[in-house]
């Protein structure tokens, strides 16, 4: 029989209802969940990290309800930032610190130039679940400060041949028409010939116009880039070929393009007097901010090498971000423009390749022992132009990583079990000479080559002293490289190399954390709290209308929970809760004595879900989110960032009929009309008329209807 714990597989075979809208509850015949993103095979209970799974049931009831991928996420993991309902995501972090996104182990976060978009790379229709492991660590590389988030693509059942459709549409309950309407379709084929398995799907979704709670069209961001009146498609594709029962060679192609329709420009806001911005139809100026994303991946595994098991992926990403136009000082140039009103707009691009190995070998030392080797190479091309005018407004960018690390899980008795591990990361940076643009003084910078090394360790360990219960502690460093885009276009003093800049030193950040895990069957409880660090960190604040970034010391602190049971075997609840609060060092004297505001720290949340099968024909689910107030220090440009909680409801229903699912769901239920956490508490700046026009009310309620169809 093929191995159930290929890479990129977590097998649930008691799961029921595929598709549909309840959790399984027969967790009795659930084969041991494999977390990939771990590189050493590790089960969630046996980890002394904080590990959370998302099902592709929970998927599934979430797709019923929103198409937002980091609303999505931010519905199902309390300590991920509220969703800003945009195409950029910039500000939205787990515990506090930006995570390192990956799809089948392929890092598609951008950390030389963040755009904000990495969860806009991949249609979630495509995605099985969702590995999620939360605190820096350094197991999958460059990037991982606030955890990793892994998602898992489908794959084929092999001897079978299946094919699925299914089609939504979406719209506002209070007006109905073509402006409001919303359509997504989604057609996929799976199977096996022979040695080979086969996974093919295809997905395209058109969005109209967004109405808040007041019925009044929610804001457009022309700049950064909206979901709102945008189309996206997806393509997808898996072929696995098995030599035999052992070793296997896949590939994998995703290409993913989002982009923006431009019918809508804002209507100013008014922040100080609660006036949300507006939408009006009109042409903004200059093109549609987009997402394009060509993301390949060549897997070989072999999972009886001498007794060991070897999995090597190679994989290449070709990355384009378009963001939109907009007048902002930081691009006039009285060469071009005298009059000071030029519009240009933003295009990064990256490539990046690399290798990720792991050589796993357990069982040894009467079964007490696991080893796992590796080496991990990766190149990763950047640069970011002014696209209207081709200037160079961050030069390329050249990174090389050399990775090596080795991992030890060691369990001297039944009860107790050890893991310990060191990655020495290797990493250099080759930037040509450039001269910044004029609003930053039109400054020659020297060119260079730094380079940077670092030995990060981890250590934990899981204790079960009694039966169901266990008890977990751990130590984790992880490495990142701070924005060199937003680092190298700042500046705008003469006589600067890249040498010898101190901004790009990499950031180090350390992980404690330490919790308590109680699990029964029926019952699944954890219960953690901790520490993430850095002495010389990164903190979002904004000027003007631009994201500045700040090296200063940081520390996070917070509170997990959570807790799930399955009342009978048709009925389940859910319920997670998150606190936490950031502080960093505003003088450089060694305290810490001002509060991270919301660009880099998620409210205080809970959620609670119900799922319920009444019937073999009907099922439902209702969650509910609550972020409560949170107050932040005043902003040094004297606008209000203190925020104010809301609560928003969704409920779903699922009818199976004779042929296939119908569904029914309403996201906002009680049609809130609140401002986004993004909006409240994640500007400052001394520029009115940019907070003013990012004042942007979430989305009311909304009506979806869905089929769907195994066949």
């Amino acid at each position: 029989m093929r191995k159930a714990n290929e890479v990129g597989v977590l097998i649930g075979v008691g799961l029921a209802m595929q598709g549909g809208l309840a959790q399984a509850q027969e967790s009795s015949v659930a084969e041991p969940m494999v977390i990939t993103a771990t590189r050493t095979g590790a089960e969630p209970q046996g980890t002394p990290q904080v590990v959370r799974v998302i099902t592709r049931e929970e998927l599934d009831q979430q797709r019923h309800i929103t198409s937002d991928s980091s609303e999505i996420l931010s519905n199902l993991l309390p300590s991920y930032s509220p969703s800003r309902q945009k195409m950029s995501g910039s500000g939205e972090t787990l515990r506090g610190r930006a995570p390192l996104v990956m799809i089948d182990g392929i890092p598609q976060s951008n950390p030389l130039r963040p755009t904000g978009r990495e969860l806009h790379t991949i249609d979630f229709s495509m995605i099985d679940h969702i590995e999620v492991i939360k605190g820096a660590n350094a197991t999958n590389g460059l990037g991982a400060a606030g955890g990793v988030i892994n998602l898992i693509t489908k794959r084929p059942d092999p001897g079978s041949f299946n094919q699925h459709v299914d089609a939504q549409i979406t719209t506002p309950t209070s007006e109905l028409d073509d402006e409001t309407l919303s359509y997504r379709a989604n057609y996929g084929v799976s199977g096996n010939q022979g040695q080979v398995d086969y996974l093919f799907s295809l997905s395209y979704e058109d969005q109209g116009l967004f109405l808040d709670g007041d019925d009044d069209p929610v804001g457009v961001d022309n700049t950064q880039g909206d979901l709102m009146d945008s189309r996206a498609y997806d393509v997808f594709g898996k072929v696995t070929y098995w030599l035999d029962d052992d070793r296997r060679l896949q590939f994998s192609l995703n290409h993913y393009r989002l982009k923006g329709q431009d019918h809508y420009a804002d209507v100013l806001g008014d922040r100080a007097a609660g006036v949300p911005t507006r939408s009006e139809r009109r042409d903004p100026e200059g093109a549609a901010p987009y997402n394009e994303v060509w993301t390949t991946g060549v897997t070989w595994d072999d999972y009886d090498l001498a007794g060991m098991h070897l999995n090597v992926l190679g994989f290449y990403q070709d990355y384009e971000s378009l963001f939109g136009a907009t007048n902002s000082g930081t691009f006039q140039d009285p060469e071009i423009a005298p009059d000071g009103e030029l519009y240009d707009q933003t295009m990064a691009e990256t490539r990046k390749y690399g290798v990720k190995t792991s050589l796993t070998k357990d069982g040894l030392w009467n079964d007490r022992l696991k080893l796992t080797f590796g080496f991990d190479v990766m190149r990763d091309d950047t640069e970011q132009y002014l696209w209207r005018t081709n200037r160079t407004y961050v030069p390329k960018v050249e990174y090389l990583d050399l990775s090596p690390y080795l991992q030890v899980d060691f369990t001297p008795v039944e009860s107790l079990t050890f893991s310990a591990g060191a990655r020495y990361e290797y990493a250099k940076l080759d930037i040509d000479g450039y001269q910044t643009v004029a609003a930053n003084n039109g400054v020659d910078v020297e060119g260079g080559s730094p380079d940077f090394n670092e030995t990060l360790y981890n250590a934990g360990l899981v204790w079960r002293p009694v039966t169901n219960w266990s008890l977990f502690a751990n130590y984790s460093e992880g490495f990142s490289i701070p924005d060199v885009g937003r680092v190298l276009r700042g500046i705008d003093e003469s006589g600067q190399s890249v040498d010898n800049f101190e901004n790009l030193r990499p950031i180090v950040t350390d992980n404690i954390e330490t919790g308590v895990r109680y699990e029964n069957g029926r019952l699944n409880a954890e219960l953690s709290y901790y520490v993430s660090s850095s002495d010389f960190g990164t903190r979002l604040t904004t000027r003007d209308d631009a994201f500045v970034m700040q090296r200063e010391e940081t520390e996070i602190e917070g509170i997990e929970a959570s807790a799930s049971y399955d009342f009978t075997e048709r009925h389940a609840g859910r319920l997670a809760y998150s606190h936490m609060r950031g502080r960093y060092d505003s003088d450089n004297n060694g305290t810490l004595d001002a509060r991270l505001n919301g660009l880099n720290v998620a409210p205080d949340r809970l959620v609670a879900s119900w799922s319920a099968q009444w019937s073999p024909s009907w099922s439902s689910f209702v969650q509910v989110n609550h972020a409560f107030d949170k107050g932040f220090d005043d902003s040094a440009n004297g606008w209000e960032t203190d925020f104010e909680g809301y609560t928003l409801v969704d409920a779903a229903v699922g009818y199976q009929l004779p042929i296939g699912e119908l569904s029914v769901a309403v996201a906002n239920l009680f049609d809130k009309q609140y401002i986004t956490y993004y909006s409240q508490s994640a500007l400052d700046s001394p520029n009115a008329t940019y907070m003013n026009e990012r004042y942007f009310a979430g989305r009311g309620r909304t009506l979806t209807l869905g089929y769907s169809l195994d066949f």
